[in-house]
């Protein structure tokens, strides 16, 4: 015969287990859900990025053309621009002139950031609006 205790002791196990078993299934249940949630986020993610880094590029200085060299251009000054968005060449201006104890002339600002040096009397006119020749 059984031991009527045992029984109890079996079924009362079995009861925990039962319980045990439905409430992990739960949690595993909710697991998944949010498992999925992150994965519709993690693309949205993607999304908005790839999207705000075509922003960005559109948003960044052209490129020009002066004297046949390329330069870039300057981007339009608007309230919260940080000098981070100037091309290099320009950021290295801002530090030359800064590092100056005094007025800058062109020509040593050019010579800090690398670019040669060009006869005065080379440029357009102001009255006439034409190139003049470099002597």
């Amino acid at each position: 015969m059984l031991d009527p205790e045992l029984l109890e002791r079996i079924t009362a196990r079995r009861a925990e287990l039962d319980e045990l078993e439905e409430r992990l299934a739960k949690e595993l249940a909710e697991v998944r859900a949010e498992r999925d949630e992150l994965a519709v986020a993690e693309r949205v993610l993607e999304r908005v990025s790839g999207q705000l880094a075509e922003e960005r590029a559109s948003d960044l200085p052209a490129p020009g053309q002066v004297a046949g060299r390329a330069v870039m251009l300057i981007p339009h000054r608007e309230p919260g621009v940080e000098e981070s968005t100037l091309p290099p060449d320009y950021q290295r201006i801002l530090i030359v002139v800064r590092q100056a104890a005094g007025p800058v002339m062109a020509r040593e600002v050019g010579e800090a950031v690398g670019v040669e040096s060009i006869a005065v009397g080379c440029g357009i006119s102001p009255t006439a609006g034409s190139p003049r020749a470099c002597d």
